[in-house]
């Protein structure tokens, strides 16, 4: 079995190390909310790239919200991606997530306002663009999150995750141009196996790490000569279990 990450900074620091192999030129950072932002402020920060947020919301079995059934990710109108084999095999059919689908639309609008503080999201046409996750099992909300931001034109999208399912990332392979992933054990376990500190985000510290890399990024080098030695960019653990609707 692989060690475990320390927490989800030291995984974004590690996977950053990795990406800076690939020379990509005036990048835009975009993390899945909430446990793929600790992550991903590390990897814009390394790249001393912008950082956004891709938004989706993962639809549970009846029952068991562990289980994904389907997943939206923001638009107008959404992304929604459903697994068909889990929905046959659950009572998680087309008729229950066509309402869950609805009931989530307000989360992800909320989610929306508060993260961003009203602000426009950054633009991704055009532009390379890493997508980041703190891991990835099913994968049926990343694979949302990866059709919804081809509808938004990027030149190239990469892939960056510090550990997956091996059978997952090959298939979500074929839905970007690069792929970046640190580790890819089997047989895969949930997601938080493979964290020492797997705390819940929360929408606090998702606003405050991307506070924190909105002036980094404006204040340019200076910010990041400020922070060389300096803790990572992640408030301090909480003991919370992981939410069940946050993305995997």
């Amino acid at each position: 079995m692989m060690d475990a990450f320390k927490n989800r900074a030291e995984a974004g620091r590690q996977l950053a190390t990795a990406i800076l192999h690939l020379g990509l030129v005036d990048p835009l950072v975009l993390a899945l909310p909430r446990g793929g932002v600790p992550v991903a402020a590390e990897v814009a920060l390394a790249l001393g790239a912008p950082l956004d947020l891709l938004i989706v919301r993962k639809i549970g079995a009846p029952g068991d919200p562990q289980l994904a059934v389907a997943a939206m990710a923001e638009g107008k109108p959404p992304t929604v991606v459903i697994d068909e084999s889990t929905s046959q095999l659950t009572e998680g059919d087309h008729a229950y997530i066509k309402r869950e689908v609805r009931a989530q639309r307000g989360e992800i609008d909320r989610r929306c306002k508060a993260y961003r503080h009203g602000l426009a999201r950054l633009g991704v046409a055009g532009r390379t663009v890493v997508v980041v996750d703190d891991g990835i099992a099913t994968g049926t909300t990343m694979r949302a999150a990866l059709k919804a931001l081809r509808r938004m034109r990027p030149a190239k999208v990469v892939l960056a995750v510090p550990v997956a399912s091996n059978h997952t990332l090959s298939e979500l392979s074929k839905l970007v141009d690069d792929v970046v992933c640190l580790s890819q054990p089997g047989p895969f376990r949930s997601v938080c196996t493979y964290y020492a500190d797997f705390h819940q985000v929360d929408d606090a510290e998702v606003i405050a790490l991307l506070d924190a890399s909105r002036i980094q990024h404006e204040h340019g080098p200076e910010a990041r000569e400020l922070r060389s030695g300096e803790p990572p960019l992640v408030l301090p653990s909480r003991s919370e279990p992981s939410d069940p609707t946050e993305p995997r």
